[in-house]
């Protein structure tokens, strides 16, 4: 048994949980997430809390019953707080705007680059320089934040690029001309 697994999911007010046959389905005041559910793990909700059970004693399903139940606690919370990821843009001229669905960004390369903003997600600039990425599904919202910092990661020479907000980069030093 997972020790993760064991813990309850606790249900805040406005939140109901569906379960159906390999999903849990999740709604509550921000939206509706569906979460898949590895094959041999069981939820029932008792009382005010969600329970994860395996169905066996099986040692191989510890580590499934600690990924299920940390997956339906991820959408019980994005869809009663949502989830932000925060991202600066760090360089001369380097900049991104936002055109209806659309995020525009100029990151030092010839030519603009043009991001889709996938359904579900939110993207706000501010100062042209400050990006946030919201949205209820916590998956989605790494990954839509991981694929902006893909544009043009970190320099760690001259510190250039687009960087998690708070990320702190280890800079290297130059080759001396001596």
């Amino acid at each position: 048994m997972s020790r993760i697994g064991k813990k309850p999911i606790p249900l805040p007010k406005g939140v109901t949980v569906k379960i159906a046959a390999g999903a849990v389905e999740v709604k509550g005041p921000k939206g509706t997430l569906t979460q898949t559910i590895p094959p041999g793990i069981l939820f029932e909700q008792v009382g005010t809390d969600l329970q994860a059970t395996p169905k066996t004693e099986d040692p191989q399903l510890g580590k499934f019953h600690g990924l299920a139940r940390s997956l339906v606690a991820n959408a019980v919370e994005g869809v009663v707080n949502g989830y932000k990821r925060e991202l600066d843009i760090v360089g001369v001229g380097y900049k991104a705007e936002l055109k209806g669905r659309q995020v525009v960004f100029a990151l030092g390369f010839s030519h603009p680059i043009v991001f889709d903003i996938p359904a579900g997600i939110d993207i706000t600039v501010d100062k042209n320089t400050h990006v946030t990425v919201t949205g209820i599904d916590r998956q989605l919202v790494g990954q839509v934040a991981a694929n902006i910092r893909r544009m043009r990661k970190p320099d760690p020479y001259k510190q250039k690029g687009v960087r998690y907000t708070g990320e702190v980069l280890k800079k290297k030093v130059g080759k001396t001309g001596a």
